[in-house]
C-alpha cells in the first residue's frame, strides 16, 4: 500500500493521489494537522523538506517525481 504524507492545497500532493486512482493502487492519504503533525512528519522523514512525502509497503520513495518514476 502506498501512503502519502500530504498537507492542503498542495498541487504535488493531488498529483500522486490521481496517480494512484489513475494506476488503480490502494493508497492511504495522512492530511497534515488532522492526521498528523509538522513534529511527527519531521520524526519519521527527519530529511523531508517538502510535500508529499511517500512510502510503498512501508519502504521509503520521496517525493511525488519519485513516485512517478519508481511507477514508471
Amino acid at each position: 500500500m502506498i501512503e502519502i504524507w500530504s498537507k492542503p492545497q498542495c498541487i504535488f500532493c493531488s498529483k500522486a493521489v490521481s496517480l494512484c486512482e489513475l494506476k488503480k493502487l490502494d493508497y492511504r492519504k495522512h492530511m497534515l494537522d488532522v492526521d498528523f503533525t509538522l513534529e511527527d512528519l519531521r520524526n519519521r522523514f527527519p530529511e523531508a523538506r517538502t510535500f508529499p512525502q511517500i512510502t510503498m509497503d512501508g519502504a521509503y520513495i520521496g517525493g511525488y517525481a519519485e513516485l512517478e518514476k519508481h511507477l514508471s
